[in-house]
């Protein structure tokens, strides 16, 4: 079996598929590839840690690395399947910016639960269990013959309407956000 990939694996596979990626928006699909291969497989894509960050999940090791100008090791091969988990999460995702991400990632359990244990500009795991356990529950793909296609204008205006209400009181109604994302509104 091959040796697990790291997250400057992923980092440099999506790198060459969004040329230009910023920071923020890179380290919250990092969390998004994560999540999703998890959920699939019940093994991380990536041996590093995601942690909670005022601005939303982020690879600590990677953007340490990064900032410092450490060089990173030559990319491994990914296998099929850490592709196929790569290219799902950016055609999920990928065409949101990196603000529309992190208001996304702050309405998630597994980054408020992380949120909640950790002081103001500090940092928290984000354990792997929570995170495998929303994506294969809430943060799970539907059944794609019933879920609307979102326009990525659409999905936008609601993230912007979210600033208004940054600490929601309720839990959005799926059934409702589904109604209003067939309605285009």
């Amino acid at each position: 079996m091959p040796a697990a990939a790291s997250a400057h694996d992923i980092a440099a596979e999506l790198r060459r598929r969004l040329p230009g990626v910023g920071t923020k928006k890179l380290h919250k699909l990092l969390y998004y590839c994560q999540g999703h291969h998890l959920a699939a497989f019940d093994q991380p894509l990536f041996a590093e840690q995601v942690a909670a960050w005022d601005m939303g999940p982020v690879v600590a090791e990677l953007w340490r690395d990064e900032n410092r100008g450490h060089q990173p090791p030559p990319p491994r091969p990914l296998s099929e399947a850490e592709l196929n988990t790569v290219g799902y999460v950016l055609s999920r995702y990928g065409n949101l910016t990196g603000n529309d991400l992190e208001r996304l990632t702050h309405n998630e359990t597994p980054w408020q639960i992380a949120d909640s244990n950790r002081a103001p500009r500090g940092s928290a795991t984000i354990r792997h269990e929570w995170i495998r356990d929303y994506f294969r529950s809430t943060g799970a793909p539907g059944d794609e013959e019933d879920e609307p296609v979102l326009d990525t204008a659409v999905v936008r205006a609601w993230l912007v309407e979210t600033l208004k209400h940054p600490h929601p009181t309720q839990v959005d109604d799926l059934d409702a956000l589904r109604a209003r994302a067939t309605a285009g509104v």
